[in-house]
């Protein structure tokens, strides 16, 4: 299994390079999601998934010389990630922020509940997993991932790239 995640990047951010990096790796993805069905499916699990990892990440307990600042794992990890998406695209690393903005409040929600975070965590991500694999019998093709593990980054960001388009955004 190969990894190749970090895209090439331009001084010209809306050079032909940056687009035909996002479009190949978006392409490559949406090879093994043609069926209509396991597109409804990943539109719902795929950012819910993203959403169960961060509040995994989330539940890690963090040494007191990190809880002053009021941060946690996750806080740590989404940087990397999200420097990633604007590496890919400018509009995508905006998406992708904003759902992460989305993933935090929600679970700082959460946090303010009887039930504990990793717990709703761990059972959205199985259940969304659940869901993906359906999805991929549905389709009858493996998911991109297990031929390169970039694309568990892509997923998320070809959920946004399809949101563009529908709102004639360019990415």
């Amino acid at each position: 299994m190969k990894v190749n995640a970090v895209p090439r990047m331009n001084n010209n951010s809306h050079s032909g390079d940056d687009m035909r990096d996002i479009e190949r790796l978006f392409n490559e993805y949406a090879e093994s999601h043609q069926n209509h069905t396991n597109k409804l499916i990943h539109q719902l699990a795929v950012p819910l998934i993203y959403f169960s990892v961060i509040g995994l990440v989330w539940a890690i307990p963090v040494p007191d010389w990190i809880a002053q600042y009021d941060i946690n794992f996750a806080h740590l990890l989404v940087l990397p990630v999200l420097y990633y998406y604007f590496l890919l695209s400018g509009p995508i690393g905006a998406a992708m922020t904003l759902l992460t903005i989305a993933c935090f409040l929600v679970i700082e929600q959460i946090a303010l509940s009887a039930i504990p975070v990793w717990q709703v965590s761990v059972a959205v991500f199985v259940v969304m997993w659940v869901l993906q694999f359906i999805g991929h019998a549905i389709e009858g093709k493996r998911p991109s991932f297990l031929t390169d593990l970039k694309f568990l980054l892509i997923g998320p960001a070809w959920v946004w790239g399809g949101w563009l388009k529908r709102l004639n955004i360019g990415y």
